[in-house]
């Protein structure tokens, strides 16, 4: 008979992916500085998803330092690019700092402004885009993102176990325009460890 690992969350720790020189910078100065990033484990994960779906066209609302568009850039498909919406310019230019010294600064494009405001002006289509910015705009975010994805396409959501999140999680998972699950997850050295994902993908118009 199969029995559980004990003690699932330490055991889990032992697969944290290790990262180069630049983003285990940037995750310190995240600790030092307070700043909320994905961390290692939903880094790679975005990496993936972005890589199985052969993403040209990327789209990232909420940057920050750029840790977890470094991902999404490296992940992206030759010849496609990155955009990612950010409203702070001080973490605006950090961030494009960060994409020069990653090699990414051709294939990333920082605009600077409120991500709903930005949405409205983006032409679209995009082939995965990565929803990770105050979490009471999800909502009001999600009309916007189903326009500028194609259909097929995936829609990624960060810290939906935020109560913030809640009418997003509820619209998202009655709408049958999406197949979408909810994920309740261990995430280690994510902002905070234990959170929600939700993973989405456009099924209708």
């Amino acid at each position: 008979m199969s029995v559980m690992t004990p003690d699932l969350e330490s055991y889990f720790r032992t697969f944290v992916p290790e990262q180069d020189e630049l983003l285990q910078g940037l995750e310190e100065e995240a600790r030092r500085e307070g700043v909320p990033i994905v961390g290692p484990v939903v880094g790679e994960l975005l990496f993936i998803l972005a890589r199985a779906a052969a993403a040209r066209h990327i789209l990232e609302l909420g940057t920050a330092t750029g840790y977890s568009t470094i991902f999404l850039g490296r992940a992206c498909h030759p010849g496609g690019g990155v955009v990612t919406l950010e409203r702070d310019e001080s973490f605006a230019r950090r961030a494009r700092a960060n994409f020069a010294r990653a090699g990414l600064d051709r294939a990333i494009e920082v605009r600077v402004g409120e991500a709903l405001e930005l949405l409205a002006a983006l032409p679209g289509p995009f082939d995965l885009i990565f929803l990770d910015i105050d979490k009471e705009s999800y909502l009001p975010a999600l009309r916007r993102c189903h326009r500028l994805l194609r259909t097929g396409g995936l829609l990624v959501a960060d810290n939906t176990g935020f109560a913030g999140a809640a009418d997003f999680n509820r619209e998202i998972f009655g709408d049958c325009r999406w197949r979408v699950v909810h994920l309740l997850s261990f995430l280690p050295r994510h902002s905070p460890e234990r959170d929600g994902l939700s993973l989405a993908v456009k099924v209708g118009e």
